[in-house]
């Protein structure tokens, strides 16, 4: 099954060897994204809800480059750096997928940035 990688316009450059998204028969699989600009310089440091934000809108392109919506998505793999933050991130997770929720799941972790509170990963399942 031959994959395709994803790059939304605007895409900055990524800081280690992958694709912010990699299609293969239907299946959209995108790469765990950080609260980062164009630059890779984390954004809104110390607000996990900007963050956050700033994170599902990534991942949000990268569907929408695929192809598909937010409502396409049926896994996010979510790493935090602190529970004090969970609340916030999932309040404005909670903005991005207003009814059926996709799967999840939850750690807390140390991020490739110290001043990035969050990281999401997600499956999409777009259709072929």
């Amino acid at each position: 099954m031959p994959m395709t990688p994803v790059i939304p316009a605007g895409s900055g450059k990524p800081i280690a060897p992958y694709s912010p998204g990699a299609m293969a028969d239907g299946v959209l699989y995108v790469s765990g994204t950080l609260p980062f600009d164009r630059d890779n310089n984390v954004v809104h440091p110390g607000d996990a809800s900007a963050q956050t934000r700033h994170v599902l809108e990534l991942i949000k392109a990268v569907v929408e480059a695929a192809g598909g919506t937010m409502a396409d998505v049926t896994m996010n793999h979510i790493f935090v750096t602190d529970w004090a933050n969970y609340a916030a991130v999932n309040a404005v997770y909670a903005e991005y997928f207003p009814g059926d929720k996709p799967a999840r799941y939850c750690i807390q972790c140390g991020l490739v940035k110290p001043e990035a509170l969050v990281e999401i990963a997600t499956v999409a399942h777009i259709g072929k």
